[in-house]
């Protein structure tokens, strides 16, 4: 995906939409909200998530990512809210579903990959958890920064992995129904939105090779971390589906 960045200072004077996502890093947030910038054909700049500047967070309203600002529009940052943005800027291809009882059922299966106590946020935290304890996932430091931000304590990592491998299980069997049923995508039969969530999450436990995404090193290392509980609910269909959505509608390499 080409992707042109810029500076905070340009950020901040532009019009149209500028996005801050985070760099050097495939966040599933933030890349699930560049490849619906890509599918949808929207134009926008991209600026990185600066931890030391006053004046990033004080435009976008926080220090996190990503958070998109189309023109004077207010900051949006959940998944949601910048998925409906790009709906309206681009109506056409929808991510979508037209009947509501189908549209209902996609936002149901978005929040399980991509909002709080979903996959990846409890994959985030499970990789905390490792951390703390020295067996693995993110360094002592950066898991107890992450941690605080994101609400860790002893009780949420251990309920982490539980959530990761009941989210992982029931995503596998919808694509295994839904191909069953002669298609390849979680909601009939053409790309979504949870299709795009479903495949970026997945960095969280299988980054793509380095050679299409070429991430901090620590932070693959990081991503990598496996236990037998979770490695045996990650189901190769999910892998399969995840690759299949990035060679048909995402594009590759990654632009971190």
């Amino acid at each position: 995906m080409s992707i042109e960045y810029i500076g905070v200072e340009e950020a901040i004077a532009g019009t149209g939409l500028r996005m801050v996502v985070v760099g050097h890093i495939p966040s599933p947030w933030s890349e699930a909200a560049k490849g619906i910038l890509h599918v949808k054909r929207i134009p926008w700049k991209a600026v990185r998530l600066a931890y030391d500047s006053p004046q990033l967070k004080e435009w976008a309203g926080q220090r996190n990512a990503p958070v998109a600002v189309y023109n004077n529009e207010a900051p949006r940052s959940g998944w949601a809210d910048i998925l409906l943005l790009c709906e309206r800027l681009a109506p056409q291809p929808s991510l979508l579903p037209a009947d509501a009882a189908e549209r209902a059922l996609m936002f149901g299966l978005a929040h399980e990959i991509c909002g709080e106590q979903g996959l990846a946020w409890s994959r985030r935290l499970q990789l905390v958890q490792a951390g703390l304890a020295g067996e693995g996932g993110f360094a002592a430091p950066a898991a107890a920064y992450i941690g605080k931000k994101y609400g860790f304590s002893p009780q949420a990592g251990a309920s982490a992995p539980a959530r990761v491998v009941a989210v992982l299980k029931m995503l596998a069997a919808r694509l295994k129904a839904q191909q069953a049923a002669g298609s390849d995508y979680y909601i009939g039969a053409s790309l979504g939105a949870v299709d795009i969530y479903s495949a970026t999450a997945l960095a969280l436990m299988r980054p793509l090779p380095h050679a299409i995404c070429g991430m901090d090193p620590a932070t693959r290392r990081a991503f990598e971390f496996r236990e037998p509980v979770t490695d045996a609910a990650l189901d190769d269909v999910l892998l399969r589906h995840r690759d299949m959505v990035y060679e048909r509608h995402l594009g590759l390499p990654l632009s971190l």
